[in-house]
């Protein structure tokens, strides 16, 4: 009997999901198997892309896609060697991939990227004392750029087959659902820990809120997605959505709101893509998938505002906890952005050098925050090489591919890349892996 193709994949597709559901579950029965899992799926992954001799580029997607998804996760967690193990895994994979196959001559643009932070590190290395830890002192904050930098080269020019494409993004979804499904374990009772409208480490799975809200939006956005591009089996369909209403109801209770806000705009921008290129018979459909959508996130906020006191509509609407309105809607992030561009102005050419904004900024204001801002960033620790090396991300794939290789996610994942590093800078690797999605070519299906 012969079993087709499309079949085993509807199959393997269920096994997945039913398998990082029970991935979640164990994680919140003993969290320290995750430090076991984060070797296997290293070794798994490697070795996939080693032996995938006919589609290695679609092996090496997959596995930085599948990173991508897991990073939160495993430093929610403590599953990882280094903080930055995420970033690391992403390069060591596109590494391999680069090694077999090298790179398309029309990704120069992101060799040049590449070069332009060579002199911000050189800055730092000279002014460097010995009590600086080269890893956290450079490392540690060039990483963001270096990962996106890498991940640009190779996926530029690459190609995929649409289908192909959406099985990429669901090695995105499948540890979000694991990282779901332990938030909610970790903290199925909200009343004792939301007392005010910060953001909740509690709420977010005993993790950074920004970080778990970011990919929580990312997982949103996606799924939103496969809600109009539906599953072919109806199961995994099902489950898949009851997903999206989950991580946006988790995301909400983040108080976090870069992330959510995020996924709103990718959101708004795919749906006028969808409607620009789809049929009246399409067009009719998504109109009612999107009435009900409204239905239940309707539904969702409301049971958000009574679990939460209503201070989750205070954070939406920039007020405290009683109510009054704040006067810095963006908590804090105006006042490092300006330090941050003092600097440059100080130190127009080559900045104040990789890792050295902070110390910049204490000096001369007293502010010990870190920054949110990777444009910002770029402009106080790069100089103009930084205003450059900005301009080539975000002007070279438009230029380039004025509608995005045919790909309907290019403008939503940019518009993600640009706005997460605007409010969470590139503290996970999601944002590099994302844009550099964002540059693949999408090709028709074979017959």
């Amino acid at each position: 009997m012969k079993i087709k193709k499309r079949t085993i994949n509807k199959e393997y597709t269920l096994l997945a999901l039913l398998f990082h559901i029970g991935l979640g579950i164990i994680a919140y029965i003993n969290r320290s198997v995750m430090m076991l899992y984060f070797i296997g799926f290293v070794f798994y992954f490697t070795m996939r892309i080693i032996k995938a001799h006919k589609n290695r580029s679609y092996a090496v997607f997959t596995a930085v896609a599948y990173t991508a998804g897991i990073e939160v996760f495993l430093r929610m967690t403590k599953a990882y060697f280094l903080y930055e193990s995420g970033k690391y895994l992403v390069i060591f994979f596109i590494v391999i991939g680069l090694f077999y196959e090298g790179f398309k001559k029309n990704a120069y643009p992101y060799v040049l990227f590449l070069l332009l932070l060579i002199p911000g590190i050189a800055v730092t290395y000279v002014e460097m004392n010995y009590e600086l830890n080269f890893r956290k002192a450079i490392l540690f904050n060039i990483s963001g750029p270096l990962t996106l930098a890498i991940v640009s080269i190779y996926t530029y020019g690459k190609k995929l087959t649409f289908k192909s494409f959406l099985n990429v993004l669901d090695y995105i979804i499948y540890p979000l659902i694991s990282m779901t499904v332990y938030i909610i374990l970790y903290r199925p009772d909200l009343r004792d820990v939301i007392k005010n409208t910060s953001a909740n480490a509690a709420a977010s799975g005993g993790y950074g809120p920004n970080q778990v809200a970011t990919v929580l939006g990312l997982g949103a956005f996606i799924l939103f997605s496969r809600l109009l591009i539906p599953y072919a089996n109806k199961v995994v369909h099902f489950i898949m959505m009851f997903f999206l209403a989950a991580m946006v109801y988790r995301g909400f209770l983040t108080f976090s709101r870069g992330g959510m806000l995020t996924a709103a705009v990718m959101i708004a921008v795919f749906l006028i893509l969808y409607f620009f290129i789809t049929n009246i018979k399409t067009k009719v459909k998504t109109i009612f998938k999107l009435l009900a959508v409204g239905g239940v996130l309707v539904f969702i906020w409301t049971l958000t505002i009574l679990q939460t006191g209503g201070l989750i509509e205070n954070r939406y609407t920039n007020k405290d906890a009683l109510g009054r309105e704040k006067e810095d809607v963006t908590s804090g992030r105006v006042d490092i952005s300006k330090t941050e561009l003092d600097a440059f102005f100080n130190n127009p050419y080559l900045g104040v050098g990789v890792g050295q904004g902070k110390s910049y900024r204490y000096e001369t204001t007293g502010i010990q925050a870190a920054s949110h801002n990777e444009v910002t960033r770029m402009l106080s620790e790069h100089g103009l090489l930084g205003l450059i090396g900005l301009s080539i991300l975000f002007f070279a794939p438009i230029i380039n591919n004025p509608w995005g290789r045919k790909n309907i996610y290019f403008y939503p994942f940019l518009l993600f890349w640009l706005l997460t590093i605007s409010h969470s800078a590139m503290r996970i690797a999601a944002p590099a892996v994302i844009y550099g999605l964002g540059l693949i070519t999408i090709t028709r299906e074979k017959k």
